[in-house]
C-alpha cells in the first residue's frame, strides 16, 4: 500500500503536488500545512513518503526529519541556497527546485519500494533451519568436498551462489546436488 503525506507550508503548492500525484496514478493519503500534520498523520498511517518543502508552518524539513517514525521516508523538494544536500539524514531525499516532474516521480517510486521491502523484512522472523534441513545441507557440502576437494567454507559458499543464481533456497540447492551427485 503507497502511502503518501504532502506537506507545504502554502496550502495551494500542497495541493498542486496533490494533484500532480493523482494524475500521475499515485493516491495521496493527507494533504497538511504543518509538521504537527503531518506527524499525526504518519502516525496514523504507519509507513510511507512524505514529500515535504525546506519550511512548514511550524517547523523546517530537518525538525521533521528527526521525529519521522521508522518506516517513513522523505522527499525534501527545496532550492539549493536552502539545504546542504551532503548532510542529509539516511531517510530524506533531496531533490532541487526546480523540479522535474519525471524525477519526482521516479523518486517516488523508487522510495515506496523501499519502504515496502524493509516492512516485509521487518514482519518476517529470522528463520530457523530444521535439523533435517541442516543434515541435508551438511550432506551436500560433504558432497562437494569429497567429489571436488572443496573446503567446507568453500563448499558453502558454492552452494549459496548456486541458490542465488538459481533462485532457489540453499535447502532446495543441497537437494538437487545431493540428487545430481547420487546418479
Amino acid at each position: 500500500m503507497q502511502n503518501i503525506i504532502v506537506a507545504f507550508a502554502k496550502e495551494a503548492d500542497a495541493r498542486n503536488f496533490k494533484s500532480i500525484l493523482v494524475r500521475k496514478g499515485f493516491d495521496v493519503a493527507v494533504v497538511c500545512t504543518s509538521g504537527a500534520q503531518a506527524l499525526s498523520a504518519m502516525e496514523d498511517l504507519g509507513n510511507g513518503v512524505i514529500i515535504c518543502g525546506y519550511r512548514l508552518s511550524d517547523m523546517i524539513y530537518n525538525e521533521l526529519s528527526e521525529n519521522l517514525p521508522s518506516y517513513f521516508q522523505m522527499l525534501l523538494i527545496a532550492s539549493p541556497s536552502k539545504v546542504d544536500g551532503s548532510s542529509l539524514p539516511e531517510n530524506v531525499i533531496y531533490l532541487e527546485t526546480p523540479l522535474k516532474t519525471e524525477d519526482m516521480i521516479a523518486s517516488l517510486n523508487m522510495m515506496l519500494e523501499r519502504v515496502s521491502t524493509r516492512r516485509k523484512k521487518a514482519r518476517q522472523p529470522g528463520k530457523e533451519r530444521s535439523s533435517e534441513e541442516q543434515e541435508t545441507i551438511r550432506k551436500a557440502k560433504e558432497l562437494l568436498m569429497e567429489r571436488h576437494k572443496m573446503t567446507e567454507p568453500e563448499a558453502h559458499k558454492y552452494l549459496q551462489k548456486c541458490s542465488m543464481d538459481s533462485g532457489t533456497g540453499i535447502v532446495e540447492t543441497a537437494e538437487m546436488i545431493i540428487s545430481l551427485t547420487s546418479v
